[in-house]
């Protein structure tokens, strides 16, 4: 990704008045095929997109992927799964991973959505509903093998063995777990998981001998080829995150943000910075402020350990983060040199540079970005 002056220039006074958010769909594109590529024989990529696809904005991700062949896409909610219907095309199968609320059933059957049942009470009410209309309508079972989140136990999974007509009546496609810790490939639970898992198939086979499975997110990908079975989800890794840390990311970065500098201040004589006067600053130094601030995301993606970037120089937060304005040190640039923009996310600076050294999550990195930010997409045409 490139600085786009000319677009990052425009604005009162030759600067823009926010932030320009650069999103580069063609590397969520080489994220995914790069994932595609590696799967074991038999295995299908979906792209998990939601939360408007961690924040970079669905409508424009959804169907950069498609154009790729991508074709099953995971969002959370029905709200989520009607926008997504809107600029998908209508083969593209969307699976909601918060499932029907009651009552919402009929409408999950009318606009072809593929809701996730992760309880007895949804599955009976999809159950019902299928009946209502006289046909099984397609629907994932999601267990719980060990996370303690959404889906169902042990004793609920034996409860549905017994009455076995109910997998068939509930039109059940596909059958899904999630793993605590797949970013942690030596911990215990992932076995534990997988275990459970496939005792948990064994049974559901018998009853459905056709049905899919689908075990690993972005980092469970990358415990092996076993973990793999017909369809993996992956949401991080398409936006940049590394899905095994301690390694090599094979993921490529994905977006850069860049701040306007509204005001670059030359300090004569010592005293503090920001809010609570927490910060010393020593005379003489030279201070930038930017718009962009918590409003904006950067409480998490920054704080005080955070990193800019003019031109090669790396420079450092000072002071705290206000509501709309972040200051910037840049005592150590040329003498004279007043930048007009400062970026704080990048190909150097990325996700992953900012988690390692604030503790945010990356998953908060993303989605905490805010809506003032003016978007700019990039993508190469497809041959």
């Amino acid at each position: 990704m490139e600085s786009h002056q000319g677009l990052l220039n425009q604005g009162a006074s030759g600067v823009a008045s926010t932030g320009v958010l650069t999103i580069d769909l063609s590397a969520i594109q080489a994220n995914w095929r790069t994932i595609n590529a590696s799967l074991a024989a038999g295995a299908q990529a979906a792209a998990v997109i939601k939360a408007d696809a961690y924040g970079l904005g669905a409508a424009q991700v959804g169907p950069a992927l498609y154009r790729v062949g991508c074709r099953e896409f995971f969002v959370a909610t029905l709200t989520e799964a009607r926008a997504v219907k809107e600029y998908l095309p209508k083969d593209a199968n969307i699976i909601v991973l918060g499932g029907a609320r009651p009552g919402d059933e009929g409408a999950f059957i009318t606009e072809g959505l593929t809701p996730v049942l992760f309880s007895l009470p949804a599955v009976e009410r999809w159950q019902q509903a299928c009946l209502t209309v006289g046909a099984p309508q397609p629907s994932a079972l999601k267990l719980d093998t060990g996370m303690h989140r959404l889906g169902l136990s042990s004793d609920e999974l034996d409860q549905m063995l017994a009455e076995p007509a109910r997998l068939k009546e509930c039109g059940i496609a596909l059958v899904m777990s999630h793993l605590a810790c797949a970013d942690e490939p030596d911990h215990p639970l992932n076995r534990q998981q997988q275990h459970r898992f496939h005792n948990a198939v064994d049974q559901l086979r018998q009853h459905l001998p056709g049905v899919r499975l689908s075990l690993a997110n972005s980092s469970g990908i990358y415990l092996g080829p076993d973990w793999h079975y017909d369809l993996v989800r992956p949401g991080a890794s398409l936006y940049g995150f590394n899905p095994q840390p301690g390694n090599p990311n094979p993921m490529q970065p994905v977006v850069q943000l860049d701040l306007p500098v509204l005001q670059v201040r030359d300090v004569a004589h010592s005293g503090t910075v920001g809010y609570g006067a927490s910060t010393p600053v020593d005379a003489p130094a030279r201070l930038a402020v930017v718009a962009g601030g918590y409003a904006d995301g950067l409480n998490r993606t920054l704080g005080q350990h955070a990193l800019g970037v003019v031109g090669e120089q790396r420079i450092q937060v000072i002071g705290r983060i206000s509501m709309d304005l972040t200051i910037f040190d840049v005592s150590e640039l040329p003498s004279g040199e007043s930048p007009k923009w400062i970026q704080v996310l990048n190909r150097e600076l990325t996700v992953n540079l900012v988690t390692e050294r604030t503790g945010a999550l990356g998953y908060e990195v993303l989605t905490s970005l805010g809506g003032r930010y003016r978007r700019i997409y990039l993508e190469e045409p497809q041959s």
